[in-house]
């Protein structure tokens, strides 16, 4: 059996149920595992920890399968893990407000590197691990037999394929996908993308954040940064705004968020879409002394790891300062930050600073995350990737 040996002291994570190990916490490796293979993990005493997924090229060596020395990791493992995941968002009842739902959150599920995101009839793979890569297809097998969706497609294009050192997949997986794809949330309608868009096609997790920024949005000029498919936008219209600005540098994401606004009957002539960098956009409203009442600010990831996470602070500490200087006196700003290498603490921080370097005073009356089919890990505190913040700056 090949098998990893920690080095010394380097157990406490796993003792806590920490599911990943670090190339540097090993001491050695017994046998000849490739990447993708079961290993066992025994500390420098000979104590068996685990078994989890090896891979030789990624600073995470190895993620953990299964605390339990008489599992096996094998098809009913995965079946087991599966079955638990789907039993969560049922007991959760989201059906009833979106047919978009995540049904397997990597790590916090029990399968790291593994994300399922349903869009109705249709399931999203995203791998982004060798151990999860290994089992693709057992998985896809369990998935078709219990959700019975029309195409299973395969998304795994993200940057942590890169870390991994595995190369890009996107194609078919099972059934066929259709040239058009809706979802309902929340009574809107979205069309999605799972070959070409963002993520995995859409943004699942902000599902209750949008929600709010409606309840917030009547009679307000709204200013949308980073809109993607116009998920803020579209809720504000709902909810009343007065006018709505959205910002993408994207031109494929903007008329994907147009055709959005038409799928609803929204009226068109409230907003306004702009196709530029954010940043300098955000430059130029400034100068122009233009001035809103409630602003999101939804950047893509700055900080993929911990490692970026001092050049990220700089880059929301910018926006985030921008995004103050352009609101008026009672505004709002919705914040947000998908950066696992960012914790709560240090978004807050940032945000505090910029608030600071602005000139005004603000309050914090809404904190946020995931939407609950993220769910977070309680020993796996890097699972709660997405934070927000809604202030209001004094009148």
């Amino acid at each position: 059996m090949n098998k990893i040996i920690l080095k010394e002291g380097r157990e406490k994570s796993l003792l806590r149920r920490h599911p990943w190990i670090f190339s540097g916490a090993i001491k050695r490796v017994e046998g000849s595992p490739i990447d993708g293979d079961t290993v066992q993990i025994y500390s420098t005493q000979g104590a068996f920890l685990a078994h989890a997924a090896y891979n030789a090229h990624s600073q995470i060596a190895a993620r953990v399968w299964s605390w339990s020395a008489e599992q096996s990791i094998d098809a009913d493992f995965f079946r087991t893990k599966i079955t638990h995941a789907l039993a969560l968002r049922k007991d959760l009842n989201l059906a009833q407000y979106s047919t978009s739902l995540r049904l397997i959150h990597g790590e916090s599920d029990g399968l790291p590197g593994l994300v399922v995101d349903q869009y109705g009839d249709v399931l999203v793979m995203q791998i982004g691990s060798a151990g999860a890569e290994r089992w693709r297809d057992t998985c896809a097998d369990i998935l078709q037999e219990m959700c019975n969706p029309v195409c299973i497609y395969e998304r795994s294009d993200s940057d942590s394929r890169a870390l991994e050192g595995l190369p890009e997949r996107n194609n078919v997986l099972r059934g066929n996908l259709s040239e058009s794809l809706t979802i309902v949330e929340h009574k809107l309608h979205f069309a999605v993308d799972v070959a070409h868009g963002q993520k995995t096609g859409f943004y699942i997790d902000q599902r209750d954040n949008r929600e709010l920024i409606g309840t917030l949005a009547q009679d307000k000029d709204v200013l949308n940064c980073f809109c993607y498919s116009g998920g803020f936008s579209l809720y504000a219209l709902r909810g009343g705004a007065k006018s709505v600005l959205s910002i993408d540098s994207s031109n494929e994401a903007l008329q994907l968020a147009q055709r959005n606004v038409e799928l609803n009957g929204l009226d068109a002539s409230r907003a306004e879409w702009q196709c530029d960098d954010v940043f300098q956009t955000l430059r130029k409203l400034r100068d122009q002394n233009q001035k809103f009442d409630l602003i999101i600010l939804d950047p893509p990831k700055f900080a993929p790891t911990a490692a970026f996470a001092e050049k990220a602070a700089r880059g929301y500490k910018d926006i985030n300062l921008l995004g103050f200087k352009l609101l008026r006196p009672g505004g709002m700003l919705a914040t947000y930050s998908c950066s696992s290498g960012i914790n709560d603490d240090l978004f807050q921080k940032i945000i505090a600073g910029a608030a600071l370097d602005a000139g005004v005073a603000a309050h914090i009356v809404h904190k946020l995350h995931a939407a609950p089919d993220h769910p977070i890990l309680l020993n796996f505190p890097e699972g709660a990737y997405l934070k927000g913040l809604v202030l209001r700056v004094a009148g």
